[in-house]
């Protein structure tokens, strides 16, 4: 059977066969408390450097590169992916999930040395993101500017 004469019918039923079920009465309550321990490991970061004198601005900071670092070190250590493994749509909480998209590429391809692997890699997922992101804060700016100020 050759692709062009695939009718849309047949590729859902391709697609059917060749996918896993997906047991959601498991796995989104993993998802949900991976993703709400993850939080409370945040507040909880946050509590401690808010108990040590630090003011509410200067403590979410320090929060945030906390996450992105342990983020990072259990990326390097192969046990983010584990976790990924039982938790899945849990451990894209924004910080984290962003952090490990961005050090799973630079970890690949570093064999292929710092300029052409993990230079060129590093943003081969989250690449897109940031482009997007940056296009999308523009364009909505000068629509702000022009037709909503």
């Amino acid at each position: 059977m050759s692709l062009k004469s695939i009718t849309p019918q047949q590729y859902n039923e391709m697609v059917k066969k060749a996918s896993p079920n997906t047991k959601s009465w498991v796995s989104i309550p993993k998802a949900f408390l991976i993703g709400g321990l993850i939080c409370c490991i945040g507040q909880g970061i946050n509590n401690l450097y808010s108990a040590n004198g630090f003011d509410t601005k200067t403590a979410a900071t320090w929060t945030s590169i906390t996450l992105v670092f342990i983020s990072v070190l259990l990326t390097g250590l192969g046990l983010y992916e584990k976790l990924a493994k039982h938790g899945g749509a849990g451990t894209l909480v924004p910080i984290t999930g962003f952090a490990n998209a961005v050090s799973s590429p630079a970890l690949e391809f570093k064999t292929e040395g710092f300029v052409l692997g993990l230079g060129a890699k590093i943003f081969i997922i989250s690449g897109p993101v940031i482009l997007y992101g940056t296009a999308a804060s523009v364009i909505y700016g000068l629509i702000y500017y022009f037709f909503l100020k």
